[in-house]
């Protein structure tokens, strides 16, 4: 064989092996975790077991030829992140997960910058480098961007409804932004509303809502034992009433107390806002949830979301979009790429960064006994 051929030949063969290795889609996903993964506190705790959710999903996409090669990094709250970069193997990351931590996110994100590397802020974080770099994907949603979310899903939702808000006395309550904001788009609307209190008597209480329309119930709280006394006094109230018509629009807290109010949800036809929903009777969450006890011999903490599944999730989420799109992989509307146990994700671009997870959902407890989940 003439030089000039075995030339071309082994330069094909670097080409090739230069284009497996920059084509994501062609080779093993380099995963970088950067979070407090110790036993020191409950945020090590949890961000333990949100990796090992990410690590059961690795395991799961073996089967579709997804691989992952995952470098794991403990980045506690006094860390220097800084120094954790220096580590030749985090330049070498096609994406990072992390950091937990506000004061971190500056210097994580600079670096992905710098490297080109993807970054996923998975939880909340008071920063806004998302408006900044385009590296970044923040899944956390800021307080004010779910209310605006629920206040326009509850006017699309209720608009031909008598809205009844319910003043229960709670000090500590911080729903005012929501309840507050309704009230001022409902003016807006010339939608008239009533207000009651849970001490009112009976009869003052039933006169705030209406006969003729029916009626859709808003809490200033998002506490149990206010939703509790609320429960009673509105079944009181259909006893002596049976022919109004009641809906009750909550807020993510309740899905907490479900387990002791299903009947009361359901028979209130209760509509709650959030971006995630764990249901333990799904098949495929028991068989997360047994693989996680067969691998690593405990249960799952008792949260809302569940870490080991919002892990499991992200994963899948990420790891199989890059997979399908490669680097084109935004992980919006039109890239759903797997269907997810619990929390859901659909990012869209801001105007001068990168990618903010814009989900959110109300999950219906229907009259029939049906529960449905509405995505926006």
């Amino acid at each position: 064989m003439k030089k000039q051929h075995i030339f071309c030949i082994l330069f094909l063969l670097m080409a090739l092996a230069s284009y497996a290795q920059s084509n994501i889609r062609s080779r093993a996903i380099k995963v970088g975790i950067m979070l407090p993964l110790h036993d020191i506190d409950g945020d090590g705790r949890r961000m333990v077991e949100y990796y090992r959710g990410f690590l059961l999903a690795c395991n799961d996409l073996k089967e579709k030829g997804i691989s992952a090669d995952i470098h794991a990094w403990n980045v506690p709250i006094d860390a220097d992140i800084r120094q954790t970069l220096l580590d030749p193997a985090a330049s070498q990351c096609d994406i990072i997960v992390g950091p937990l931590y506000t004061a971190q996110v500056k210097y994580l994100g600079d670096f992905c910058r710098n490297y080109h590397i993807r970054m996923v802020i998975p939880f909340s974080i008071a920063s806004e480098e998302v408006n900044h770099n385009p590296q970044i994907s923040q899944v956390y949603q800021s307080v004010t961007a779910l209310n605006d979310q629920a206040i326009a899903a509850f006017l699309e939702r209720f608009p031909k409804h008598h809205p009844v808000f319910i003043d229960c006395n709670d000090t500590t309550s911080r729903k005012g932004i929501f309840t507050f904001g309704l009230r001022q788009r409902l003016e807006k609307k010339g939608i008239s509303y009533s207000i009651t209190n849970l001490r009112s008597s009976e009869e003052q209480f039933a006169k705030a809502f209406s006969r003729k329309k029916p009626n859709v119930v808003v809490l200033n709280t998002g506490r149990s034992p206010e939703l509790n006394i609320a429960l009673a006094k509105l079944n009181g109230l259909v006893t002596v009433s049976p022919d109004l018509s009641i809906s009750l629009f909550g807020y993510t807290e309740w899905l907490m107390y479900k387990k002791y109010n299903m009947e009361n949800f359901h028979r209130f036809d209760t509509y709650i806002p959030t971006t995630f929903y764990y249901n333990p009777l799904a098949p495929d969450v028991q068989r997360i949830e047994k693989l996680y006890r067969q691998w690593f011999h405990q249960d799952m903490q008792v949260a809302l979301p569940r870490f080991a599944i919002t892990g499991y999730d992200h994963a899948r989420f990420f790891l199989e979009g890059l997979h399908t799109y490669g680097n084109d992989f935004t992980g919006g509307r039109g890239q759903q790429v797997s269907s997810p146990l619990q929390s859901p994700l659909q990012f869209v671009k801001t105007p001068q960064g990168g990618m903010q997870n814009r989900h959110f959902q109300l999950i219906h407890y229907k009259q029939d006994q049906l529960t449905e989940s509405i995505t926006y």
